[in-house]
């Protein structure tokens, strides 16, 4: 499903929502035309039965996948927030070190961020991998840091400090690299499209006595259930398509650094 995540949010709801509507539209049109209405009513209790179970438990498993893609959206949001958190802090604690090993990793830890925005999130996008570029980064600001020898304790105490800030950095960053390659399994993605399509199917079994109403019985169904869907296929993959997490925090902290934190 990335390549329906990749397109514009209109298209995407054009073809997951419009296009199955039109033809749940078309295809109750079709049976009414070439089935007796009597034929269809004397469904209407047995199919009604079997209708409701199925509905039910498709409802349940759509909430469920649109609850946790949520949640790992959300994830993803934090975790951008705690890596930019985390660049802050060391760039405060950097300032204590001073000399030449400080600003080495003042450097270091930046193009650290240069390469996340720039390199990072494209690859994230367009593979759900990692950029080589954004991982040397980080391996030469660990270089850096552990070039700093302290001979006092409060040289300890900031190295500390500052190692336990760049693994937490580091972590955030693993955390949104895992996230970025998508929350649903393929599995998941057949039953999720199956069960509506199973669902969908069942209302063309029954029988109204307006064809109007039937047809937008029918269209309405269809609309809300594949309405769960975009919201899935949209925000699946959370660095990429149109409704995404951004660098936009890690951008700021970089343009803070070099204007001087405040």
């Amino acid at each position: 499903m990335t390549v329906l995540t990749m397109l514009p949010l209109w298209l995407s709801g054009l073809i997951v929502v419009v296009l199955p509507v039109i033809i749940a539209i078309g295809v109750t049109i079709l049976i009414r035309r070439n089935v007796p209405f009597e034929t269809l009513r004397e469904n209407n209790e047995v199919a009604g039965f079997n209708f409701a179970t199925v509905g039910v438990l498709y409802a349940v498993l759509l909430a469920f996948a649109v609850v946790v893609v949520w949640e790992r959206f959300n994830d993803a949001e934090k975790g951008v927030g705690r890596e930019a958190g985390a660049a802050v802090t060391i760039y405060r604690l950097v300032g204590g070190i001073g000399g030449e090993h400080g600003a080495n990793l003042h450097d270091a830890l930046s193009n650290y961020l240069k390469a996340a925005v720039e390199d990072d999130w494209p690859a994230m996008e367009k593979s759900g991998r990692a950029s080589p570029t954004t991982t040397h980064a980080l391996d030469a600001a660990y270089a850096s840091l552990l070039e700093y020898d302290p001979t006092d304790r409060r040289g300890v105490a900031l190295m500390t400090e500052v190692l336990g800030q760049l693994d937490q950095l580091t972590q955030a960053r693993r955390s949104r690299l895992v996230l970025a390659s998508g929350v649903v399994p393929g599995i998941i993605w057949f039953v999720l499209f199956g069960g509506a399509i199973v669902t969908v199917a069942f209302s063309f079994l029954f029988g109204a006595r307006s064809l109007r109403a039937q047809t937008a019985m029918s269209g309405a169904l269809t609309a809300i259930i594949f309405s769960g869907l975009l919201v899935i296929v949209t925000i699946d993959h959370p660095f990429a398509g149109s409704v995404k997490v951004g660098p936009e925090p890690i951008s700021r902290v970089l343009e803070e650094a070099e204007a001087g934190l405040r």
